[in-house]
């Protein structure tokens, strides 16, 4: 600890997980990975009351992602030489604060700004909290601690659609006062529990330099790929999975299945990222995700309709194990390439995801346009994964130069 109070990142890490600290950063992921899930199923009430079309509704959802992938490395480049505990806190009241304007919001123009506001909070809380459990937590334990915090994130994904359709009944704008109001109690445990975190002094430029290694550029297209075999068929689940699953409540129950599968993948990846090496439970996870994507592409082609059923169940349920673990093993090896620019990696892979969200969204809804099947999604989702797992192995097994010391 320096004389102003604040802990320096290389000092003294505690010898186990913080749970009860940390436990505040998961709420606050929590409230930023709901809040892309509560309107997606209000779109058609968003442009009755905003008097706008459904597609210009859908935008809302579209500018967040936006605006993430492209201010997420910026702000997280900008912020890394500040107080982290500030930087959490200025994060998520800039998130609250946008999603009040939206939730208030008389004119679609006026929603669209606290779109961008929000995105500017959220994008900059995900890099911030996910580089302080990087330097708060010890190497041993921190596979565990990402998961913990990030688990938040995986509660959001089980959570968010049967929350926006449950309390949206009444009106869209109370999902986000909701989302708001479990923000707000972040923000204040987050005061008064989180450590003041300091990263070691170093200059702007220095922080940056890592990110000029192709290493660490396909290490984070890993998370792109990944992301885009994901949602090329979580975007269109409905399609897929509706034929054999059409009573509504059936797909909430299966959206709320893949979100508890989500949960109990960062859950278990997280110990074994601990026990094992990051990119062994990677490449194993990776590798999990293509034989499942093949084995849903056959399953949906082949099978009996009888046998669809449970088949298509196995598989969605079998992807969010996968998709849910790879993030922990992901972004302990990231953060491993660049210890010292940790934040402003965990930055630039938000906005890899975000790109692999718009990618597989759009990869998705072209092939259906072109006429492709829904049934076929996940054999173009495993044609995305039969490029990233030999990518993934290109980045572990990546010859490390050292530098010339100038």
């Amino acid at each position: 600890m320096n004389t102003s109070g604040t802990v320096d990142a290389q000092a003294t890490a505690p010898s186990r997980v913080p749970y009860r600290t940390l436990i505040w950063l998961a709420v606050a992921t929590f409230t930023t990975g709901i809040d892309g899930y509560v309107l997606a199923g209000l779109l058609p009430d968003i442009a009755a009351d905003l008097d706008v079309t459904a597609a210009l509704a859908g935008q809302l959802v579209a500018v967040f992602a936006l605006t993430s992938a492209v201010a997420g490395p910026i702000l997280g480049a900008l912020t890394s030489g500040w107080e982290q505990r500030r930087t959490i806190l200025a994060a998520l009241a800039t998130f609250i604060a946008g999603n009040l304007l939206t939730a208030i919001a008389p004119t679609y123009a006026m929603a669209l700004s606290g779109r961008v506001v929000a995105a500017l909070g959220g994008c900059l809380l995900g890099a911030a909290v996910t580089g302080y459990v990087v330097h708060l937590v010890p190497e041993r334990h921190r596979g565990r601690a990402l998961s913990f915090v990030l688990g938040g994130w995986m509660t959001a994904t089980a959570l968010g659609v049967p929350v926006g359709l449950i309390l949206g009944q009444s009106s869209w704008r109370l999902p986000l006062i909701l989302v708001s109001a479990v923000g707000a109690a972040a923000l204040v445990g987050i005061a008064l529990r989180l450590p003041h975190l300091r990263y070691p002094s170093s200059s702007l430029r220095a922080r940056l330099r890592p990110l000029a290694q192709p290493r660490l550029v396909a290490g984070l297209l890993v998370s792109t790929g990944v992301l885009c075999a994901s949602y090329i068929c979580f975007t269109y689940a409905v399609l897929i999975l509706g034929p054999t699953h059409s009573a509504p409540w059936m797909m909430i129950v299966l959206m709320c299945a893949y979100g508890v599968a989500s949960m109990s993948g960062n859950a278990v990846t997280g110990r074994l990222a601990d026990r094992f090496s990051p990119v062994r439970v990677l490449t194993l996870i990776l590798a999990g995700l293509l034989v499942n994507a093949l084995f849903g592409a056959l399953s949906l082609a082949l099978a009996a309709p009888a046998a669809v059923a449970v088949l298509s169940v196995v598989w969605f349920v079998l992807a969010g194990i996968g998709n849910g673990g790879h993030a922990v093993p992901q972004q302990a090896r990231l953060a491993a390439m660049a210890p010292a620019s940790a934040s402003v990696v965990m930055a630039l892979n938000a906005s890899a995801i975000s790109l692999g969200n718009a990618l597989g969204g759009g990869a998705g809804g072209l092939a259906l346009a072109g006429g492709l099947d829904p049934s076929r999604l996940p054999l173009l989702a495993a044609a995305v994964l039969a490029v990233t797992l030999p990518l993934h192995l290109l980045v572990a097994h990546w010859p490390r130069r050292p530098r010339p010391v100038r």
